[in-house]
């Protein structure tokens, strides 16, 4: 599961009005605070837990990235994951949380991936585009003298990948 760890943000409602076709949060966009944990060690984490017995498997730390981004679990124990700031499509062992390959993409990726098999090889789709929440998060984070840049380019690529038996 993609998490975000040692972030706190908060705000307090107001009645802004609703205009049509314009951002609506129930306060001032600009009233939403985003801090990072003093001493926090990595912002994004991507999470295996057992459901079994409720504990945690493993995970992988993104020190200086947010993971907003949706995953993708095969059954032949690949987990794929996009979702932060440095760009990168990556593919990871189901069960031992290894990184076994990372591509990076024209831009940051937070759709979810899908698998598909067409004449007996699989395929992994991924559609590259960073914006709206990952943007804001990203705009915030950048802010906190951290070490996050904002300099994720817009995008907007279908990227596919042939996964090799």
């Amino acid at each position: 599961m993609p998490a975000n760890e040692n972030t706190c943000g908060g705000f307090s409602g107001e009645k802004v009005p609703l205009v049509p076709g314009k951002l609506w949060l129930g306060t001032k966009p600009e009233d939403i605070g985003l801090t990072l944990r003093p001493g926090a060690k990595h912002i994004g984490e991507l999470q295996a837990w057992d459901p079994a017995t409720g504990k945690k498997v493993w995970s992988h730390n993104f020190p200086k990235s947010q993971l907003f981004g949706s995953v993708l679990a095969t059954a032949g124990d690949l987990v794929f994951v996009g979702g932060t700031n440095d760009r990168y499509f990556r593919a990871f062992d189901a069960k031992s949380g290894e990184l076994l390959w990372e591509q990076k993409t024209n831009s940051g990726i937070m759709g979810m991936p899908v698998s598909y098999e067409v004449d007996g090889t699989q395929y992994i789709a991924i559609q590259s585009g960073w914006g709206v929440d990952a943007q804001r998060i990203q705009d915030a984070l950048a802010t906190q003298n951290v070490g996050v840049e904002n300099n994720v380019p817009q995008g907007g690529v279908v990227w596919v990948f042939a996964v090799k038996k």
